[in-house]
């Protein structure tokens, strides 16, 4: 993704924690896929006004981490659910 970028969670998909299994997941009409911290991390940060790399400067903030390793570890994830057709961008 490209700092500019803005990444949105598309009508339909939302961040859910699931009680019974003490998780959180990504639900889409007839699919959801399972989330660990660090997807957890990153999506609980898109709102869809924020630019990828307002998002990752948070990110790094947060967890004194290289704002390009975070950078590079969330492109990768938001990419393959872009993919997957969980998430959307607007330029």
């Amino acid at each position: 993704m490209e700092p500019g970028e803005i990444p949105y969670l598309p009508r339909g998909v939302r961040l859910h924690h699931d009680r019974v299994r003490d998780t959180w997941v990504l639900l889409a009409p007839e699919r959801a896929v399972s989330l660990d911290m660090v997807g957890h991390a990153v999506l609980s940060e898109i709102d869809g006004a924020r630019s990828f790399g307002e998002i990752t400067r948070a990110l790094a903030a947060r967890y004194d981490a290289s704002p390009d390793q975070i950078a590079a570890d969330a492109s990768g994830f938001l990419r393959a659910l872009r993919d997957r057709r969980f998430l959307e961008v607007q330029a």
